[in-house]
């Protein structure tokens, strides 16, 4: 083959952009995905802290003095998340006078001492995304957690 006839084959672009818009178009694909699916989780991520910024104003608002207040305020957070059961929870806790450390029981703190009673608010949640129905990556956990003073009281 005489290279006279291969210099109009060597000139012929006509399949040029098909074959970079092949190569190109599933990197931009992923990447517009990724994109929608870190938004999604943003977006959740927001939808907790303000779910912990209304359990906070409502706690401060009603201070829960029995058990019973504490679940009206955790299901008011359920409704807002729309959450399960389990992945909101109230817990006492107290600190002993001016300890760094918190204790889950005000009988620790000893006689005559000053004790601040609190109330930890978490909320997690699990988050799929997209990519793992195709076997790629995993769930994203996330979850907040919140003190609120709700007392102050000298130990028996």
């Amino acid at each position: 083959m005489d290279m006279r006839t291969l210099k109009p084959l060597l000139r012929d672009n006509e399949g040029a952009m098909v074959i970079e818009t092949a190569f190109v178009l599933p990197i931009l694909v992923l990447l517009g995905v990724g994109g929608f699916e870190v938004s999604e989780m943003v977006a959740r991520n927001t939808e907790m802290q303000t779910a912990l910024a209304e359990a906070t104003a409502v706690t401060l608002a009603v201070t829960p003095d029995t058990q019973a207040d504490i679940d009206t305020i955790e299901d008011i957070v359920e409704n807002s998340t729309g959450l399960a059961d389990d992945r909101v929870s109230f817990v006492r806790k107290y600190r002993c006078g001016e300890d760094a450390a918190v204790v889950s029981d005000e009988t620790e703190c000893g006689s005559g001492r000053l004790v601040a009673e609190f109330l930890e608010i978490n909320v997690r949640d699990t988050y799929t995304p997209l990519w793992t129905s195709f076997g790629i990556g995993h769930d994203v956990e996330m979850g907040k957690t919140q003190m609120v003073q709700i007392g102050q009281f000298e130990a028996p």
